[in-house]
């Protein structure tokens, strides 16, 4: 990746250094959400450039990083993947706990590093037929999505 992007509308000024965070295919596969084997899979063929950093482990640029999550974000799965729902944020995971109660009912999914705990009727659970260590996807529509650098 070129610094400054080639895209970018402002004059060069010799007092700004330019850097990007790397990250190491640990680092990047808990960010994409799979495991170090895949990434590591993945960087072999090619798919995501890595490179040597200055203590010898394999890094990714983080550019290159958030070119290829918006790259597996737009694939397109098989025709069976395909869900029928308005919600975008999908999280398929696990089933770690169900709480009935006798109108409602909490249900906790745990989606990778991601623990999702959803209030819903009582009725729903029973006609989902949730039950802990079944997988189940959690989704998530939202008006207000807050961001926090880490």
């Amino acid at each position: 990746m070129e610094f400054p992007p080639e895209n970018c509308k402002c004059e060069p000024n010799p007092h700004i250094l330019w850097h990007m965070q790397s990250y190491t295919i640990g680092q990047a596969a808990r960010l994409l959400g799979v495991s170090p084997d895949t990434a590591r899979r993945w960087a072999d063929a090619g798919r995501v450039a890595t490179h040597r950093d200055d203590g010898g482990r394999r890094v990714i640029e983080g550019g290159d990083l958030a070119a290829f999550s918006v790259e597996i974000g737009q694939s397109t799965p098989g025709e069976e993947d395909i869900p029928y729902t308005s919600a975008r944020n999908a999280f398929p995971g696990i089933v770690t706990a169900v709480k009935l109660g006798d109108i409602a009912a909490q249900v906790e999914i745990q989606a990778g590093p991601h623990r999702l705990v959803s209030l819903l009727t009582r009725e729903a659970v029973e006609e989902l037929g949730l039950e802990v260590g079944m997988q189940a996807t959690a989704r998530v529509k939202s008006t207000s999505v807050h961001i926090d650098r880490t």
